[in-house]
């Protein structure tokens, strides 16, 4: 198969699965996870990027898809430069992306 084709399909499959975990986060977190972490193996065994605004729904560190208010907590922060500090309730890590 022409690797074009295969990063198509891995793509495809990647939203299909966040789309999922997306949906189920609130009901059931650990099949979420498991969707999550399925779209990451995918990923990287097809070296396909994920889009920005997923890869900033989930924690670099439990693969946990963040849902504001159920599993995380957002803040906008001023020290430093500002930044908006977005909280996993799961594991305690703290994601700082810069905005002006």
């Amino acid at each position: 198969m022409k690797r074009s084709l295969i990063k198509d399909i891995a793509r495809q499959r990647i939203a299909r699965l966040l789309r999922f975990a997306d949906e189920v986060v609130s009901i059931n977190p650990e099949i979420a996870r498991d969707c999550v972490e399925e779209a990451l193996a995918i990923a990287k065994r097809c070296r396909v990027r994920i889009p920005r605004f997923w890869r900033r729904r989930i924690c670099k560190k439990c693969h946990t898809l963040l849902k504001p208010g159920v599993n995380c907590r957002v803040r906008l922060r001023k020290r430093r430069s500002p930044h908006l500090a977005v909280t996993c309730l799961n594991c305690g890590y703290i994601a700082r992306y810069p905005y002006k």
